[in-house]
């Protein structure tokens, strides 16, 4: 199913988008990838989104990525007599283990590790940052706060740190259950909730064992400081701008997004920017403006993915906001702006000779009439490294593995046919041009780019590259492989 636009839109399910009709109508409208949140539904409701899901892909014959994303560790306050109390600003509170219900000068914070890493100074956000402490004194049990911006606080209400990195593992008991379940059920990607360093991810990767990729998601300040590291152990990263907002200063969101996406796309690994990108429309059939602008700016700074959260999952109008979500994309690539922006951020990377040999695909393909490049791939590497020169024309990624297929649909710009396993180049120049000209990419007058690996179906031996006519006549009169 081709789609008119690069960028990849990441959809997800819940209550409002859980029967097949609804499913295969927001792939239809454009969703490329189906995020499964952990935190919501039973394994068996989880279970029966990822058969229809894949019945979806299999009755369309359109490849569809499943992303798991894990709830990742909950830290909440504890219960009040009341229910809720009324905090006034430059009051004291206290916070312990104690069990006790709490009233309006304490509370029981049921996470003794938070203890263990305050220190006088430090802040606490409850609530999504509503009201916010600042620690005065604090021991192995309890720390006491001041009030610095007062409210309702109320039952179980979460309780972010953004001044520490806390000693906690970045999956729970649960996450390590919903994580087993997941790879038993073929998801294709990992999201990882929580992640502090770069370690959170090697114990998920460890985990995983190669069933699913792990994308990290960056939502706290510990992660933006060592985001370096992180990148690297991961095969993805989502930038969680809801929790990080929460833990940093709103302001310092938009320039950490914009850093993070570079980062991303000069490692080629793909970069989902998420959270309240349309959210008017959970309730609204038109989004705001200013929602619009916040789309447009994650595709002009050249993302990967954009992702729809209760908009699709909760929301009254699922199919609308993917809709919209498309035509955004549709407009901004096709805007001379975007171009220019997008080679402007193109960078030299690498050495060896798979990123020669994209680059001058990218390079030939722009500066002459091909109408598209097309690369063999078997662990998607290839099509990850086409991916990040972002090229003027549509990158067709082959591949005899479905897995790979899957994954694939989380990367910029990647068109995802599968092939048989092939033994000679002759065959792989047949095969993608009768991919291009079957997915409208070309017509038999046309030419593209051809790269592949020799010898085939091994990983990481991307070494030759052609200019091919998509007649077949033509190659097979005039191609000797």
């Amino acid at each position: 199913m081709r789609r008119q636009r690069n960028v990849k839109i990441v959809a997800t399910l819940g209550p409002a988008s859980e029967s097949y009709e609804m499913i295969r109508a927001l792939h239809e409208a454009g969703a490329d990838v189906f995020r499964l949140n952990m935190s919501h539904g039973t394994h068996d409701e989880i279970r029966q989104k990822h058969r229809i899901i894949r019945q979806v892909e299999k009755d369309l014959d359109s490849p569809i990525a499943i992303l798991a994303d894990l709830q990742g560790p909950k830290l909440r306050v504890g219960a009040f007599a009341n229910e809720a109390e009324e905090l006034e600003e430059g009051a004291a509170f206290r916070l312990d283990l104690d069990p006790a219900p709490g009233d309006a000068t304490r509370v029981c914070l049921p996470h003794p590790e938070i203890f263990e890493a305050l220190e006088p100074g430090a802040g606490l956000l409850v609530n999504d940052g509503k009201i916010r402490l600042k620690v005065e004194t604090c021991g192995s049990d309890f720390a006491d706060c001041i009030v610095v911006t007062g409210g309702t606080i109320s039952n179980r209400k979460g309780v972010n740190v953004p001044d520490v990195v806390l000693p906690l593992a970045a999956l729970s008991e649960k996450d390590r259950d919903d994580l087993e379940f997941a790879c038993q059920l073929g998801v294709d990607w990992l999201a990882l909730s929580f992640v502090q360093r770069a370690r959170d991810v090697f114990e998920a990767r460890a985990l995983a064992d190669g069933r699913a990729a792990i994308l990290s998601k960056i939502e706290k300040p510990a992660a933006v400081e060592d985001f370096d590291a992180i990148l690297d152990a991961s095969d993805g990263i989502m930038v969680a701008r809801g929790d990080l907002g929460v833990e940093l200063p709103v302001s310092a969101v938009p320039p950490i997004q914009k850093r993070l996406v570079r980062k991303c796309r000069a490692a080629a690994k793909p970069v989902i920017v998420a959270t309240q990108m349309l959210e008017s429309m959970i309730e609204s059939p038109m989004p705001t403006r200013a929602e619009v602008s916040d789309v447009a700016t994650a595709i002009y700074e050249g993302t990967d993915a954009i992702m729809l959260s209760a908009e699709s999952a909760a929301g009254q109008y699922p199919v609308e906001a993917v809709s919209t979500m498309d035509q955004v994309a549709v407009q901004v690539e096709a805007d001379p702006t975007y171009t220019q922006i997008i080679a402007a951020s193109r960078t030299a990377q690498g050495s060896s000779v798979a990123d020669a040999m994209v680059a001058a695909a990218r390079e030939i393909a722009e500066k002459t009439e091909i109408k598209a490049i097309c690369c063999f791939t078997q662990s998607g590497t290839t099509a990850l490294l086409t991916a990040r020169e972002r090229p003027g024309v549509p990158i067709i990624a082959m591949t005899s593995l479905i897995g790979t297929a899957r994954r694939l649909c989380l990367s910029w710009g990647c068109n995802c046919v599968m092939t048989p396993e092939l033994e000679r180049f002759k065959s792989a120049v047949v095969n993608a041009a009768r991919a291009a000209r079957a997915g409208g990419f070309a017509t038999e007058t046309d030419q593209i780019v051809v790269t592949a690996g020799v010898p085939f179906n091994v990983p990481g031996t991307t070494n030759i590259l052609r200019v091919a006519p998509c007649d077949e006549r033509l190659i097979y009169n005039t191609d000797p492989g």
